[in-house]
């Protein structure tokens, strides 16, 4: 690392310099807790990734705890199958929290502290729609205006207030609203809703409730049951932080939580929006949650990416206060850099071209000694057969060649890896036109390992034995947003490439799901855990290598 990128990144890191400075004061006469709250309404996404790992390594570094918290607010959304994905979710990116809590198990304390803030003439019932409590709430240069309900007594509040939970009413017929300032510049202090009505059964509570705490009521009281210290939250919620102390203060907590924010993560052709994600699986557009082109955390697992790799994207990105967009390259190497040293190399040929080495004598196979992983001679090599007939990929050969191809085209000799030298000779091809098979001859004095120091070559292709060759599905993807061309982002119509006619060497063939690998020359992958089966695996690419030579369009 820089010595540049260290120290911006501590300046950056505010949030910790504030924790410093809380603790020097002696603000929390108890040790630091923070706390992971999301809504059990979908899967989490890499966004999600960035605060877990905030909020856990926070609390760890400073001797403290975690918890993690379903926010289960709204029945109507939430649901169990969402639950266990996240808490898989968190163990997976390798965290434990301290206690498992659900704002469902408060259900009873927020609505004392509601009566209480009607006792106290904070709150009121208000039988304004949704649409009249917006035309009566202003706009950023205009005041709003009370609702007609805001002076109903004490007592008919409480009462109204009773009846509501006892499900005398319908959805929308009334609300519960704070009663504070409707001329207040911040909108969200404008007479907030904090209790609504909704007729669902919830995945914990069943139909015990039919009147639910809004968010913005909900967590302070939570963070404060909890003994919070430090409630770790994105930059949308700071306009929300006057009505987070306010809850606090007119409920009487004492030594509250304190609110911080920090800019939420936004990542280019990156969709960050759960609402959004779970469009794309109810439309059909992905397979599931965890396809491999999702950005959900699980989505990434399946993918291949690790813990480790997302727990150093999040480390390398940092905290800040303004918001920025960080390139998908960072995500992208942060895997390589991650897998480069941890897998083996195989070699799978996506688009196969038969190349069949006349002078090789028939019958006759041979095995060669390939490195596993050139980094790290410790992996040791394997052995590849080889025999007369083989297979290489198509666009390893060019019948006419352009400027600077080394690979394959009449004439030309190149190595095969771990292998010989191969020329190439002749060029057969269908009634079509198309090129079916090259024919090849070896220089069998060019056994890589040999000590051969005769010609040079300039190109080396990889290869596999077509007689013990192991067919497999790879799957390449592409991102679900792009560039449009003039600097917009578009969902991206084709966002994967089956490559349903691949052959691999037979190493392959011992995989098991959830194995990585780097394909040699191809990128870094992983059987899929969902798709593969033993007599017809199937391969995800993770991420792609760079290349020293692209076509040119």
């Amino acid at each position: 690392m820089m010595a540049e990128e260290t120290e911006i990144r501590e300046k950056e890191n505010f949030i910790e310099k504030e924790i410093d400075k809380d603790l020097k004061a002696q603000v929390y006469g108890r040790e630091i807790k923070t706390r992971f709250p999301p809504e059990p309404n979908g899967y989490l996404h890499i966004g999600h990734a960035k605060s877990i790992c905030l909020n856990f390594t926070l609390a760890k570094k400073y001797g403290g705890k975690c918890n993690l918290r379903f926010d289960d607010t709204n029945p109507v959304k939430e649901d169990t199958e969402y639950v266990d994905s996240i808490m898989e979710d968190v163990k997976w990116l390798g965290f434990e929290w301290a206690d498992l809590c659900y704002a469902s198990d408060y259900f009873d304390k927020m609505y004392e502290c509601a009566v209480t803030l009607i006792k106290k003439g904070l709150a009121f019932v208000d039988d304004l729609n949704a649409e009249q409590i917006r035309e009566y709430r202003g706009t950023l240069t205009e005041p709003g205006k009370e609702s007609p309900y805001r002076n109903r007594s004490i007592e008919e509040n409480l009462q109204l207030f009773e009846e509501m939970r006892e499900g005398k009413y319908a959805d929308g017929e009334k609300v519960l609203r704070a009663k504070i300032d409707m001329s207040s510049p911040n909108m969200n202090m404008r007479d907030p809703v904090i209790y609504r009505i909704a007729h669902a059964d919830h995945h914990r509570t069943g139909s015990k409730w039919c009147v639910y705490p809004m968010y913005d009521f909900a967590h302070p009281i939570e963070d404060a049951i909890e003994n919070i210290t430090h409630s770790v939250c994105t930059m949308e919620f700071e306009d929300h932080r006057p009505l987070y102390e306010w809850v606090l203060r007119e409920t009487g907590w004492v030594e509250p939580p304190r609110q911080i924010e920090f800019a939420r993560l936004n990542v280019t052709n990156t969709l960050m929006s759960k609402r959004y994600l779970k469009k794309l699986v109810d439309d059909g557009v992905v397979e599931s949650w965890d396809d491999p082109r999702m950005p959900t955390v699980s989505g990434m697992r399946r993918r291949g990416y690790t813990p480790e790799s997302l727990r150093d994207f999040c480390e390398r990105i940092g905290v800040a206060k303004a918001n920025s967009l960080v390139d998908v390259a960072l995500l992208e190497n942060c895997i390589r850099t991650d897998l480069q040293d941890k897998v083996e190399s195989r070699n799978v040929i996506l688009d196969p071209l038969k190349v069949v080495i006349t002078n090789y004598p028939e019958g006759q196979t041979e095995e060669c000694d390939i490195e596993n992983n050139k980094n790290v001679p410790e992996m040791g090599t394997r052995k590849v057969p080889f025999s007369r007939e083989l297979y290489v990929e198509r666009e390893d050969f060019m019948e006419v060649p352009v400027k600077k191809y080394f690979r394959l085209f009449p004439g030309n000799e190149v190595r095969f890896k771990g292998a010989y030298f191969i020329k190439c000779n002749e060029v057969i091809k269908d009634e079509a036109g198309n090129v079916t098979e090259l024919r090849c001859s070896y220089d069998p004095e060019t056994r890589s390992g040999s000590g051969f120091e005769g010609r040079k070559v300039k190109g080396t292709i990889h290869w596999v034995d077509a007689a013990t060759a192991v067919p497999v599905t790879v799957r390449h993807f592409d991102y679900l947003k792009i560039d449009d061309g003039t600097g917009n982002e578009i969902m991206n119509p084709d966002t994967m490439t089956v490559y349903e006619n691949a052959m691999a060497e037979p190493a392959l063939g011992d995989s098991q799901p959830g194995s990585r690998y780097q394909f040699f020359r191809h990128g870094y992958y992983i059987e899929d855990t969902k798709l593969s089966k033993p007599d017809a695996k199937v391969f995800n690419q993770i991420v792609g290598l760079k290349s020293s030579w692209k076509p040119k369009n």
